[in-house]
């Protein structure tokens, strides 16, 4: 079996290597030649995991043509900015309508506040052969072979069974939902939440207020789960509360390192010019704010992040209006 892979970032390549040394043969599609280059001439990404050598069943290329070449499936790990650029390249190059396309990707499109299936149901529609895929899956472990899990989401259930069988390995264990909406919203929220507990212990706050933080950030992700039409108990699984306790408590979570290095006066440009990452947790702190305002909803924590990364806005004087926000029933708004 053949699966195409779209981005060769450290998720990216870690899915490919996982499914290459299950036996599959990967295409990997990257934006960079030279990473095309050493891929193929030394099995190397010269980007990410540069220590590691990769299957030879691991072929890179530029082309989406090439991608697509006798692909089963499509897994698109690219940041969620370029998603619409990702879908309109696919469709461009002839992907076959009923092509199972898994996205790998979290986020909310700034401009039309779509989530990643949204997006690409409206640029290549049949809905049904869409799916995403997120939890608690850090690149670094997955890639060195540690155990870990996922959830695959999808509306029709044939397109989540053949799935959940192609991405589940002896270490890496995949459980199926219907929740879309959730499973994605979750992922979106997640990585702003993770920010504000980078920024907590940036700040010199300890593992109370981090507790703190997480817990109202589920309280947020749930809230905005259910007006947006998804399920609520989604927040209590692998794409809610596992990756939310994976991105904001673990060192190789890049959200939570941008976190304390903001509150150390670093600037969101020279960390990603340094971690070669996106972080996908600042472009969310604005992009989800929009979209839960349409939905009616609050959302405190991510409205303090967004004003410490998009305004300047001084973390310490958030956190204390943060902390002087009217009080509360504890699952306010959920039901």
């Amino acid at each position: 079996m053949k699966i195409g892979v779209i981005g060769a970032g450290s998720w990216g390549t870690a899915l490919s290597q996982m499914l290459a040394t299950k036996g599959l043969n990967v295409n990997l599609w990257a934006r960079r030649p030279e990473v095309v280059a050493s891929i193929n001439a030394n099995h190397i990404n010269q980007r990410y995991f540069s220590d590691v050598t990769l299957s030879s069943n691991i072929v890179a290329t530029v082309g989406y043509e090439d991608c697509l070449m006798n692909a089963e499936a499509i897994a698109v790990v690219t940041p969620s900015n370029l998603l619409r650029g990702v879908a309109r390249a696919l469709a461009a190059a002839g992907a076959a309508d009923d092509l199972p396309i898994i996205i790998c990707s979290k986020g909310v499109e700034a401009v039309s506040g779509l989530l990643p299936t949204q997006i690409f149901e409206e640029e290549m529609g049949n809905v049904s052969r869409l799916a995403v895929l997120s939890g608690p899956n850090h690149a670094e472990e997955v890639i060195a072979g540690m155990p870990a899990a996922t959830v695959i989401a999808s509306r029709n259930a044939d397109t989540t069974s053949f799935l959940q069988s192609v991405f589940a390995t002896e270490n890496f264990r995949t459980y199926t939902s219907t929740d879309v909406v959730g499973v994605e919203v979750c992922a979106a929220c997640k990585n702003v939440i993770a920010i504000a507990v980078g920024l907590s212990y940036g700040l010199g706050y300890g593992d109370n207020t981090a507790s703190l933080l997480i817990t109202r950030g589920l309280a947020e992700m749930g809230r905005l789960v259910s007006a947006l039409g998804g399920d609520a108990l989604t927040c209590m699984g692998l794409a809610g509360t596992g990756d939310m306790i994976a991105t904001c408590m673990s060192q190789h979570s890049r959200n939570r390192r941008f976190g304390e290095r903001l509150a150390a006066g670093g600037s969101l440009d020279d960390f990603c010019e340094e971690t070669h990452m996106v972080v996908e947790g600042a472009l969310a702190s604005k992009t989800l704010l929009p979209l839960a305002k349409r939905a009616g909803v609050e959302l405190p924590i991510a409205e303090v992040v967004r004003q410490v990364v998009w305004e300047g806005a001084d973390a310490s004087k958030a956190a204390i209006e943060l902390a002087r926000r009217p009080l509360r029933e504890e699952f306010y708004g959920l039901s």
